[in-house]
């Protein structure tokens, strides 16, 4: 059966770099991080290089669409690394001259100096770690910045970069409705053209997920989370900023393009530790994993010139779930004629209909989407598809 999507040279490509190093590691993170420590980063420059040849060596056939830096916090990195790294990418496959390169940055990495410096390597688009606008939830999350500092990140970062994005999370401990309606507005009114809005998660084997154990910790109950996203989707759709994804919400023409690679079902290459990846060869979907070690990593690169851990053939069920499970988190959902290429009758009549009479799901005869009260329980609604 053929799968999606197609090896050919039209085929779009993003390419994800992830630096797993920070000052710290945040309470609320379970992301691959470590602590930063003294490092040649020349050297791991040349770990990087080495892996994305490889990558290149095995799919040549794409266009790249996208470039970008997580983390971890690459804003730790020298900027003329990070220029490097954009220019041999930009020689491993065939590049528009209208590149996005986006890079994660923390507020406290955010001097004019320093945006410059990034903005002249290559990076257009800047996506700062916000996280809250008061000191206390700041404090309380273990970000070292304060909000001031925040602000005049936002502000600068304007005046460096065609794309300025930031995260903000909600669910703390102790918000409110009305504390978080005032410091989205207050988000809103420094006009970034991109805003990424999370709930607070508590993930196993984090310091957070100990402390909720201990009953030292406690958030916002299920009816308050719904309202804490009820009030972003209608600022924000006040303000302009479209909720194009779940909680991404964007000015027009400001989507980030390599998320969308991801939650469209794109093919992606991902290099660094613990990075993960798409990949189509020879008409067959890979999913490719690095390993996650930063030691390791650098260890198997100098053995093997590469750091993947697994390149698996994605079956089309496989393919079939993940374009579901990504696709129906944006608004404009999911083309019925991918998924029935690749599992026939895979969204059954019954199931639709019942998501459709509660109001959660739309469908036509092309595309299945997700209504907004539908991506307010989109696992719900996932669960129902793929029973």
């Amino acid at each position: 059966m053929p799968v999606s999507p197609r090896d050919d040279p039209d085929t779009d490509l993003g390419v994800y770099l992830h630096w797993p190093f920070c000052e710290r590691v945040c309470p609320y993170c379970d992301f691959n991080v470590i602590r930063a420590r003294p490092m040649d980063q020349s050297e791991w420059l040349g770990y990087y290089l080495r892996e994305l040849t490889y990558f290149q060596e095995r799919a040549p056939h794409y266009k790249l669409r996208s470039i970008f830096f997580g983390g971890g916090t690459p804003s730790l990195m020298r900027p003329e690394i990070v220029g490097a790294l954009i220019d041999h990418i930009k020689a491993l496959w065939p590049a528009p001259r209208a590149l996005e390169v986006s890079l994660e940055a923390n507020p406290s990495d955010a001097s004019p100096e320093t945006l410059a410096a990034f903005a002249g390597a290559g990076i257009t688009r800047l996506s700062l770690g916000v996280q809250a606008l008061n000191d206390k939830d700041l404090q309380a999350l273990g970000r070292w910045h304060d909000s001031a500092q925040a602000v005049r990140a936002v502000e600068n970062a304007k005046t460096y970069f065609q794309h300025v994005s930031f995260d903000l999370i909600y669910g703390r401990p102790g918000q409110t409705r009305g504390l978080w309606e005032a410091e989205l507005t207050q988000a809103l009114a420094l006009k970034p053209d991109h805003l990424s809005l999370y709930q607070l998660t508590i993930e196993p084997g984090t310091a957070f997920y100990r402390a909720r154990a201990r009953r030292r910790l406690t958030l916002p109950g299920e009816d308050g989370m719904a309202a804490f996203y009820e009030t972003a989707q209608d600022l924000c759709a006040n303000a302009g900023m479209e909720a194009y994804e779940v909680s991404n919400h964007a000015a027009p023409g400001a989507r980030c393009v390599h998320n969308l690679i991801y939650w469209r079902g794109g093919d992606y290459v991902g290099a660094g530790p613990g990075a993960h990846g798409r990949i189509s060869v020879g008409g067959q979907r890979y999913e490719t994993l690095i390993v996650k070690k930063p030691k390791d990593w650098a260890a198997s690169v100098k053995r093997r010139g590469h750091g993947a851990a697994r390149m698996e053939p994605l079956s089309a069920q496989d393919q079939f779930t993940e374009l579901l499970l990504m696709g129906l988190r944006l608004n404009e959902g999911v083309d019925l004629a991918r998924l029935e290429a690749l599992v026939p009758g895979g969204v059954t009549r019954d199931a639709s209909a019942e998501l459709q009479e509660a109001g959660l799901i739309t469908r036509d005869a092309r595309n299945i989407r997700a209504t907004q009260k539908g991506r307010a329980v989109l696992n719900a609604v996932l669960q129902r598809l793929l029973a």
